[in-house]
């Protein structure tokens, strides 16, 4: 059986990844990469690991070589603050690392799955039900990479046949690994604020509504658009994908029903507040809905729950 690779598998999405893709492939199936080493306590160590840098282009064919892969999920990439931050970093590892990716699968013939985001939007874009083909003008060299890694994918599939797939996730949510540099981190570190503190000092101002996605689905998202039938796919390395559409001041409502004496208040950083505000108030995904049957599991009071339950727990149990 053609064997998974995972980069940034110590990442938001591939501490996750891994783990479901193990569950559903096999532990030994999927071998997870990161330029970090696992710490010894860490799921990643139950199956085959390896250190890998993917901008080191022969570092990278060697393991998907060694390894025989047949499909690699790229998910290694700063995030939009960071890369803000640091744009030509953020070009390297971002454009770099794909291109040395996709030029491994073109030579061992194996799939790729590639993570863009709504970054790949812009203020010209339509801000309501944001359509699966639309103008996209990123303001942000995180949303310059993505874009670039829409086409660059697509450029692989119709000039050498290579089998990408990809999904524009809006802001995730997990209780599993921290948050890693992005501007939607406010709805990760509110719940930790919440269960810890019961207050919550958010970087957004209380109206900035995104569309946004618990970690589960959008793991589901890429498995499943992976095994899709490729007959049925319309596009290959951007469909839109969203689950729940909410604002700081609604989610900490949510919390309320939950905690009822959690309060919350703002210091707007700039920074993360213009490229929030550049980017859609929501998605419109009935693409993604009729090409492969995408349909997420969770909403708003469902991510709200999940979340402090599991985080409740594991904060007791380290306290």
């Amino acid at each position: 059986m053609p064997r998974v690779l995972v980069t940034g598998a110590l990442g938001q999405i591939g501490t996750e990844l891994v783990g479901a893709a193990r569950e559903r492939y096999g532990v030994d199936s999927v071998v997870a990469t990161d330029i970090r080493i696992p710490g010894p306590d860490s799921p990643l160590n139950l199956g085959p690991f390896e250190q890998v840098d993917c901008t080191n282009e022969r570092r990278v064919h060697t393991v998907v070589e060694r390894h025989r892969i047949g499909t690699v999920y790229h998910l290694a990439a700063l995030l939009s603050a960071v890369a803000e931050e640091k744009p030509q970093v953020a070009w390297e590892i971002n454009i770099g690392g794909l291109y040395n990716v996709l030029e491994a699968a073109r030579e061992s013939g194996c799939a790729v799955f590639f993570p863009s985001s709504i970054g790949v939007f812009g203020p010209s874009t339509p801000t309501e039900g944001t359509p699966q083909v639309t103008i996209q003008r990123p303001t942000t060299m995180y949303g310059v990479t993505k874009l670039t890694g829409e086409l660059l994918c697509d450029y692989y599939h119709s000039r050498f046949g290579l089998d990408t797939r990809g999904v524009r996730y809006p802001g995730l949510v997990s209780h599993v690994a921290p948050p890693g540099g992005g501007t939607t981190d406010y709805a990760v570190e509110i719940f930790y604020s919440a269960v810890r503190h019961r207050r919550y000092t958010c970087f957004l101002g209380p109206d900035t509504r995104l569309d946004m996605m618990y970690m589960p689905d959008a793991i589901k998202a890429a498995l499943d658009l992976m095994e899709a039938d490729p007959g049925r796919l319309s596009h290959r390395n951007a469909y839109n994908v969203t689950a729940m559409n909410f604002t700081p001041s609604e989610l900490a409502d949510a919390i309320r029903k939950h905690i009822p004496d959690f309060e919350i208040d703002y210091e707007v950083d700039s920074v993360r507040q213009t490229i929030a505000d550049s980017w859609p108030d929501s998605l419109d995904d009935s693409t993604a809905r009729a090409d492969w049957d995408w349909s997420p599991s969770h909403d708003l009071e469902g991510l709200t729950t999940d979340m402090l339950d599991k985080l409740s727990r594991r904060l007791k149990t380290r306290s």
